[in-house]
């Protein structure tokens, strides 16, 4: 049994470190290597996996370095700022994050700059502390009775709804995922963005960092505010314009503001700082020792589950795999792989697109992923650097259609995988099957039904069905040496169009396809790897 090893490159617990080792993973703790990318790169390539916070960079050098062995890059934490996740695809190697893991944490941390925000506690602190008696100046407002509006309404954003429905505020919402079942589940009312801004008391944003939300509030955003509304920010540095905050905040537009997170950081300057009606903190959202154990924990759990299972949970560039799911899945996967390989070795010209059917039973699975395994089947032996996770990506930047389709049990069996490959010359199908033994069967090829288990190495050879042609290609073979383990023949008609499949223990020499070829019958000779 291979052992798998994982770097961890960042302070993570210790308790994190015996998941890997009960596990039966090789874990090597060097927490001080992550911020040193020259001595990761020299590292890296003895790991299967890779534990990081924020401090390692996961640079296209560090993936570089890796050639080829690192399967998973797992962050304890949300964001993946700190790993060229691009790369990291194009090389086939997982990306995970821990997204649930600090969203405790995090909405708590929003709650608390609002109270902070509103009663002005860091700059009363500091004049009391300074020795001043200045309570008319912290003159601050109550939340209960307020609008706070939450601009995204996911994991987080739920959370600080319900803290602050407790708390006696109403709560509207903007999130274009959604749903009125799920705002009416939550207690919010969902509004569109210019509503929330124009009723909001208080603003907390709790979204991605997306080309679409950067500077989500600038100044024309502001102007549609109340006067003396607040803002806080514990989500992402750059969807609010500071410079424009920093204005509103001089003119009296915005009453007081609390940000966890800038633009740029490490944030040693920046337009929100020095002003008193402002509260910020060094980006505390995950800050605590619960979160931070939490994170830590799911990520090497999930580190683990994908190096033993198979199992994918979390990943940017990935479709997610459950364990339960791998289980039932591998022989299906295996299956998919299997049809997209067959087909790759046996396309010339440059593929233009690809229809996938699934039928039965396997329609309800995971088809995301099967899918991400057949194209790297398809793939494979035309670019051989090619694996589940890059394989999508691959198949887009050449210009490749992917078209699924998933219906209910046709025919004899009970479920089943077709591809079809679509080229510049013409259209090639291959479907299989998964039987009760767990084995992937192949049972049509261009349309002519036959059941073939596949094996490590065969010949493919379609031919005219006419007798003497299986005595003259086992005779051919038998006097050259090569062994037949196993032999299938399909075909469409009684002396039409036929194909078989040869599985062969030795590997058959260019001599020998050629004199194949030249049989009487034979129109197509090749050799098939698996």
């Amino acid at each position: 049994m291979t052992t798998h090893r994982v770097l961890i490159s960042d302070a993570l617990s210790e308790a994190a470190v015996n998941v890997f080792r009960d596990r039966g993973i090789d874990v090597a703790f060097e927490p001080k290597l992550g911020p040193d990318k020259e001595k990761l790169a020299a590292t890296i390539g003895d790991f299967d996996g890779l534990a990081i916070r924020s401090a390692t960079k996961v640079t296209p050098k560090v993936i570089d370095a890796a050639n080829g062995r690192l399967k998973v890059i797992g962050r304890a934490g949300i964001g993946v700022d700190n790993v060229d996740v691009p790369a990291a695809t194009a090389a086939g190697i997982i990306v995970m994050n821990t997204p649930f893991g600090n969203s405790i944490t995090t909405a708590e941390h929003a709650v608390a700059l609002m109270l902070a925000v509103a009663r002005q506690v860091p700059a009363a602190d500091r004049s009391t502390q300074a020795g001043k008696w200045e309570k008319s100046r912290f003159m601050g407002v109550e939340i209960t009775g307020k609008t706070l509006g939450v601009i995204g309404c996911g994991n987080i954003g739920s959370i600080v709804a319900d803290r602050a429905q407790a708390l006696r505020m109403k709560v509207i919402a903007f999130d274009p995922f959604l749903s009125e079942e799920r705002a009416v589940q939550l207690g919010v009312e969902r509004v569109e963005l210019d509503v929330l801004l124009r009723r909001a008391d208080f603003i907390t944003l709790h979204t991605p960092l997306t080309d679409k939300s950067r500077g989500i509030i600038d100044a024309a955003a502001i102007a549609k505010m109340k006067d003396g509304v607040r803002i806080i920010n514990c989500a992402r540095g750059g969807l609010v314009v500071e410079e424009d905050l920093a204005a509103a905040l001089k003119s009296g537009k915005v009453a007081g503001a609390g940000f966890d997170v800038f633009s740029e950081e490490p944030a040693t300057d920046n337009p929100l700082f020095g002003l008193d009606n402002v509260v910020c903190t060094p980006h505390l959202g995950a800050a605590t020792t619960e979160a931070q154990e939490n994170v830590a924990l799911q990520v090497a759990e999930q580190i683990s589950d994908y190096l033993i299972d198979g199992a994918v949970a979390n990943a940017l560039n990935m479709p997610s795999i459950t364990s339960e799911e791998a289980g039932r899945m591998t022989p299906f996967v295996r299956l998919a792989e299997q049809l997209g390989s067959f087909a790759g070795q046996l396309t010339e010209t440059p593929i233009k697109g690809v229809r996938i059917e699934y039928a039965g039973d396997v329609a309800g699975m995971n088809t995301n992923a099967l899918t991400a395994a057949l194209l790297a089947g398809l793939l494979k032996p035309i670019l051989t650097e090619v694996n589940m996770v890059n394989a999508p990506l691959v198949a887009r930047d050449r210009g490749m259609s992917v078209d699924e389709t998933r219906q209910s049990q046709r025919g004899v069996y009970e479920t089943y995988i077709r591809l079809t490959v679509a080229t510049e010359r013409q259209e090639r199908s291959v479907a299989g099957t998964v039987f009760s033994d767990g084995k992937p069967r192949i049972i049509q090829i261009k349309g002519i039904n036959m059941e073939a288990e596949v094996s490590p190495l065969m010949l493919y050879i379609t031919n005219h069905d006419r007798p003497g042609f299986i005595g003259h290609l086992g005779t051919l073979l038998g006097e050259n040496k090569i062994n037949i383990a196993r032999m299938q023949f399909g075909r469409d008609t009684e002396g039409g169009n036929a194909i078989a499949l040869v599985s062969v223990d030795q590997p058959v020499p260019p001599e020998l396809m050629t004199a194949i070829n030249k049989l009487e019958h034979v129109q197509q000779v090749k050799p098939l790897n698996f």
